[in-house]
């Protein structure tokens, strides 16, 4: 039976977004979790019954300072943290690397580089058949000897919109995101006609 982790869902920052709404783990929640689970493989399902094969290794982690200027004219700063996972080609592996293992290589890192506890977390992957990208732990899961983390894609936003607030001005002040007003319809006469109706023989015209 699956157990889904209370702990995920403390420390939670919400997105909301157009169409759709993610939720984002900060890194201190994420490694807070591993810290409780040292034991367990650790495995990754980037899609619906597709797995990060077991013979993964976390080739990397980047922290990364991101500040945008949105279209309302908000300036919005935050930070990533980024945990890349590499498959090698032609090695097979039966079990995937224990949750400890993971944590040693977070040690090796944070000696060199103190990763910001309030990081939104993201996990980039890719292989021959799915195109590298960043995505979001969403459930974090045991399933009886494992620790499954179920990714989750992005999505685009408006955070103008998502914050109640207008999407900025064109050249004619009006908002670039609202919806367009509908235009009057105009009603053409047929001028042709009622020119020859007057120059017609007894038609007083001329």
């Amino acid at each position: 039976m699956l157990k889904k982790f209370e702990a995920i869902h403390r420390n939670i920052t919400i997105i909301n977004r157009i169409m759709n709404k993610i939720e984002t783990i900060h890194w201190e929640t994420f490694k807070g979790i591993l810290l409780q689970h040292p034991d367990l493989d650790l495995q990754f399902q980037y899609a619906a019954d597709k797995w990060v094969d077991a013979s993964y290794h976390i080739t990397e982690i980047k922290q990364a300072p991101i500040t945008s200027v949105d279209c309302g004219g908000v300036k919005n700063t935050w930070t990533e943290i980024i945990v890349q996972l590499w498959v090698p080609e032609g090695q097979q592996q039966l079990r995937s690397m224990k949750v400890n293992k993971a944590l040693s290589i977070i040690d090796i890192v944070e000696k060199m580089l103190p990763l910001d506890p309030n990081g939104i977390v993201k996990i980039e992957f890719g292989n021959s058949q799915f195109d590298t990208r960043q995505m979001f732990p969403g459930e974090i899961i045991i399933d009886d000897e494992n620790l499954v983390v179920d990714l989750r894609p992005d999505a685009v936003q408006c955070k103008a919109i998502a914050r109640g607030g207008s999407c900025g001005t064109n050249d004619k002040d009006k908002e670039c995101c609202a919806p367009t007003a509908e235009k009057p319809k105009i009603v053409l006469k047929n001028l042709v006609v009622a020119a020859e109706a007057c120059c017609t023989p007894g038609g007083g015209c001329c």
